[in-house]
Order: structure tokens, then sequence, then C-alpha cells
């Protein structure tokens, strides 16, 4: 989760890989209406994101791998949203916020092309976005550093999570990770 540009859609891609499930990437369940409203540099409303959280909350449900698992880039910036995903997933469902500073957050929008979402938009998200509470099933990484680093952060910090319940997360191809 996080605001636009922040690295979701890599990190999911490198995380998705290494547990060998499927990924999601919120921005293709945008509707065209959404797509064009962000284009033109209009931040989205409540009412244009509940059908998309719907939609990518099914399918995250559909994509859940016999052993509960699937990984989605979503921006979740407040927490209704997640707790409106969290309702649509029949899994348990965790948030890995990924938190770069605003300078970099503008290097990295200013950078990108033949994505609708503008970086005049950054402002909007960055006060939309509600931090994660201490009740949530979340965490934080400083996104500045690398998706590799990213993903064993992630990685190590669901391990640390599981180990009460007995959960051993099995790395495409690999050894059962354990953290260094």
């Amino acid at each position: 989760m996080g605001v636009s540009g922040s690295g979701k859609s890599t990190l999911g891609a490198v995380l998705a890989d290494a547990l060998g499930c499927t990924f999601l990437d919120g921005d293709d369940f945008h509707d065209a209406t959404a797509i064009s409203k962000m284009s033109t540099g209009q931040p989205l409303v409540d009412d244009d994101r509940w059908p998309w959280i719907d939609r990518l909350g099914g399918a995250i449900g559909q994509a859940l791998t016999p052993s509960g698992t699937a990984v989605a880039a979503c921006s979740a910036l407040r927490r209704s949203y997640r707790d409106r995903l969290r309702a649509a997933i029949p899994a348990l469902t965790r948030f890995v916020l990924l938190d770069p500073n605003p300078d970099e957050l503008q290097r990295r929008l200013d950078q990108r092309t033949g994505h609708y979402m503008p970086a005049s938009l950054l402002g909007s998200q960055l006060a939309t976005l509600e931090r994660p509470g201490a009740d949530e099933a979340a965490t934080a990484l400083a996104a500045e550093a690398s998706p590799l680093q990213l993903r064993d952060a992630t990685l190590a910090w669901l391990e640390a999570n599981d180990r009460q319940t007995g959960r051993v997360w099995r790395l495409s191809g690999h050894e059962p990770f354990s953290p260094l």
C-alpha cells in the first residue's frame, strides 16, 4: 500500500514471485471513468473508489492459493479502504506501507512515463493517506530501499508475525524462508 510512485507494483511483483503466488496490480481494476478522471488531474473521491476496492477485493479472494496467499498492490490510503478489503478477502490480510519521503516520490513521479496518474495528484494522495494503526496487521518500510531489500524485509515481517501460528512461508523454488 502507499501513494502513487511509492513502489507498490515493483515490490508486489517480486514478493509474489518469491512466494510463488498470483500478483494483482490494483491499477488494473480501475474503471475507465476513474482512469479518465485521474488522467485529467482530478483526485478520486470515496464514491469513485468503493467499486474499485470491491473489484480488487473479490479478485484477491479468487486468486488465493490453497495456502491462502496472494499479493496485491493497492493504495489503500484510508483505514476504511483497508477495512473494506479485509472484509472482501477470505484470508488473513496484511498491509505493507511503502513510505518514501515526499522529495523521492516527486522525483519518481516526474520521471515516470506512460502512467495515467499525474504527479500533480501526489499532494492529494499524501493528504488522504491514513497511516495504519497499531491495531492493524501492517508495517511500514522506507521505500528508498531496493526492491529485493523490501521483499526480504516484508518476508521477514511476515515470518515473524506467523511464528505463533506455525505457518511456514515456502518461497517459490526455495527452502522455507528464514530471515538472517
